[in-house]
């Protein structure tokens, strides 16, 4: 290994509270998933300190509201150029934290400045709906106000940036909260942010999960932009019914693949694969459960398990790896009691088994021959195990793949694209891609049905999350 790469720097962290780094009320450890060793000291604000960054960000939003979106737009692409200056210190961070491996850490990065750079260029225009002899409606976009950002440990900085950059573009003033098992790429931010933007504008604060309902309740929040699982979403809900705030919430998914009857089983496998164990499974919108016709399952199953046991599992930051480690110690007990379930209740053809090295490594593993009322089918895994399911009716494999509280996203395969698009119109989910997975332009609009999700995340519509229509109506 690279001994510039072990002895990168990961000290001196720091929130961001109105415009100062500074240090918490208290410290906790992050740890490596890789090594099971501490990686650094993170700061941990209390109570105080969230009221303090709140407080910032109130005082903050009325010069910043006011100040000309060209001159929002302009420091957000400043944040994009020194993004991208430091991204390959980003990505090492990155990986030694969350980890992934390296390549994929640098995607993230490369992903995270191309979102700053999509949303920059949007505007906010006042619309006029009617004009008559008598009278001129119009539509004007204000900003909200304080916006709490609460992002997870899966990949963190990206999905940071589905919210950052529109919440400022709007006008609104932004407290950022990110997962406590990955906070330092996002203290790394907020170095930049605390160059770039107004004190108060960008404020960053890290807990050990103790500091949540606070911030979601918190009355001069005005609105919440929460990415999590439906779980913990339900209580970040419920937390903002007393003031009624604005909310986007984008949660968990089980995402069916469904594997028409004329599909080439050696060609869908690897995509199928790929978008099933993309970051070690530990992606919302990655598949989840495949369904595939009797006519192929036993090759699907074949070639999926052959793709599982070459696959090279190890710490990120080793050349090579394809596969990292799950993220936490809690993920990593949970994913094990789907092995467990998988091995009850189905037929385990690779993987299955964690791997016998610190570090919370579990191999690819594929499930055959399980029921539809399994935990490993009806639960989002969120790990790298993936249960294939035979179907030989097609409306059957429809109804089955459908029958979930999720809806995020989902996939068909097929030789046919006409056949497979009337399939992916009876899938209830916010998106479904035929032949191919995740592909997520950032100026399209995502978001997720049932209990996947509340609002919209990207693209213009995303943007407009982030404000309250005006209409004003005046009489000539």
């Amino acid at each position: 290994m690279n001994a510039e790469l072990r002895s990168e720097s990961v000290s001196d962290f720091r929130l961001l509270i109105n415009g100062r780094l500074i240090p918490g009320a208290a410290t906790f450890n992050v740890i490596n998933p890789a090594t099971e060793d501490i990686l650094a000291a993170c700061p941990r604000a209390d109570r105080k300190q969230l009221d303090q960054a709140v407080a910032a960000a109130k005082a903050a939003f009325p010069a910043w509201a006011a100040t000309p979106i060209e001159k929002r737009r302009e420091l957000l692409l400043r944040l994009a150029d020194e993004l991208e200056s430091e991204s390959l210190a980003f990505a090492r961070l990155l990986t030694q934290e969350q980890g992934k491996p390296l390549f994929a850490a640098a995607f993230e990065m490369r992903g995270a400045v191309g979102m700053i750079r999509t949303w920059a260029p949007m505007d906010l225009r006042t619309e006029v709906l009617r004009e008559t002899d008598t009278s001129r409606i119009v539509r004007q976009r204000i900003p909200l106000g304080v916006v709490a950002a609460i992002t997870p440990w899966n990949v963190p900085v990206h999905l940071l940036m589905l919210k950052l950059p529109p919440a400022l573009l709007a006008g609104n003033t932004v407290v950022v909260k990110p997962a406590p098992s990955t906070p330092l790429t996002t203290l790394r931010l907020g170095e930049i942010c605390a160059r770039l933007f107004p004190p108060g504008v960008v404020n960053i604060i890290t807990d050990e999960n103790d500091l949540g309902a606070a911030l979601t309740s918190h009355p001069d929040v005005a609105k919440i932009a929460f990415t999590g699982s439906t779980a913990t979403g339900k209580k970040v809900l419920a937390s903002t019914a007393s003031t009624i705030k604005r909310l986007t919430l984008e949660l968990g998914g089980n995402d069916p693949a469904i594997v028409l009857d004329d599909a080439d089983p050696k060609e869908v496998a690897p995509k199928i694969f790929n978008g099933a164990m993309i970051n070690s499974g530990q992606v919302c919108l990655a598949i989840k459960r495949v369904y595939a016709h009797d006519s192929l399952y036993d090759r699907l199953c074949e070639e999926l398990a052959e793709l599982a046991k070459r696959a090279v599992v190890g710490d990120g930051m080793d050349e090579g790896t394809q596969l990292g480690p799950l993220q936490n110690k809690m993920q990593f007990e949970k994913v094990k009691g789907y092995l467990e379930d998988a091995r009850e209740r189905g037929k385990i053809i690779a993987g299955g088994a964690p791997l016998n090295r610190r570090g919370y490594f579990i191999p690819p593993t594929i499930v055959r021959d399980i029921p539809d009322d399994a935990r490993l089918v009806r639960e989002e895994q969120f790990g790298p195990v993936l249960p294939v399911l035979r179907y030989s009716d097609l409306d059957d494999a429809i109804a089955r793949a459908n029958d979930s509280d999720y809806g995020l996203g989902a996939t068909v395969w097929s030789s046919n694209p006409d056949r497979a698009y009337q399939v992916a119109l009876r899938i209830n989910s916010g998106t479904v891609w035929v032949n191919k997975h995740m592909d997520l332009p950032h100026d399209l609009p995502f978001g997720g049905a049932k209990q996947s999700g509340l609002g919209t995340e990207m693209g213009q519509e995303g943007l407009e999350e982030f404000t309250q229509a005006k209409i004003v109506n005046l009489a000539k």
